[in-house]
């Protein structure tokens, strides 16, 4: 939780940029639920169709090139990537979790369901997980399998955010539509955070929002920060 010394928007958008600037590594990936790590602080896990732009808005967001694989190809990454946040401060402040995308891979049915059943698994189990990051491709707004995995959310009771992805893409004037539309679809949606973000990794668009919300989950005062 935050102190009320970076409650304020601009004082939370520095502590973002601090807490981010504490460095973010790598740790394992899981592909089974008996391999995930001790739920011993608070997780924080980013979801999105295949092809989204997931890791490169990670990427952008922790300043770390090549941390999250990247990739033209649909469906890369197919395990739960798990990212430290912060590793040398108080054992590390939080997890990162870079989630399998959805809605298309060149896989088999079957190793597609089992992808399927962690990914839910996971969603449903997991006490520690205080967000969902979930991006969306701003070009072409929430699709079926985006509101699915909403749903599944909102049944979960865990508590979600949706970030626009490549508004840099978007023609003049159209963004402004896509934040209208989705808030939209949003609005009898229990599980869902009320403000959406619009990003560009390439741009750096919204990238200061990100990082400013993923330290209003963290209690930065165990890991020195002072506003």
């Amino acid at each position: 939780m935050m102190t009320d010394q970076v409650n304020k928007p601009d004082a939370l958008i520095e502590a973002g940029r601090w807490l981010l600037a504490q460095g973010t590594t790598f740790k394992l990936g899981v592909v089974a639920l008996d391999s995930l790590p001790p739920a011993d602080r608070i997780e924080i896990a980013f979801a999105g169709r295949s092809n989204v732009g997931k890791s490169s808005l990670i990427n952008a967001v922790t300043g770390t090139k090549g941390l999250a694989r990247t990739s033209n190809t649909p469906g890369r990454t197919q395990e739960l990537n798990f990212f430290m946040l912060a590793p040398n401060r108080n054992d590390g402040a939080a997890w990162l979790v870079d989630l399998p995308g959805y809605g298309y891979a060149r896989e088999s049915k079957a190793k597609i369901a089992a992808w399927n059943d962690l990914l839910n698994d996971y969603l449903r189990g997991r006490p520690n997980l205080r967000r969902v990051f979930v991006m969306v491709d701003a070009r072409h707004g929430l699709k079926p399998n985006d509101l699915a995995m909403l749903s599944d959310l909102d049944v979960a009771a865990v508590s979600y955010q949706i970030i626009l992805t490549k508004i840099d893409k978007l023609k003049k004037g159209a963004l402004e539509k896509v934040v209208d539309e989705t808030q939209n679809a949003l609005l009898k949606r229990p599980a869902a955070h009320p403000e959406i973000i619009a990003t560009s990794s390439e741009k750096g668009d919204g990238i200061a929002l990100v990082r400013a919300a993923i330290a209003s989950l963290v209690d930065l005062t165990e890991l020195g920060y002072k506003a």
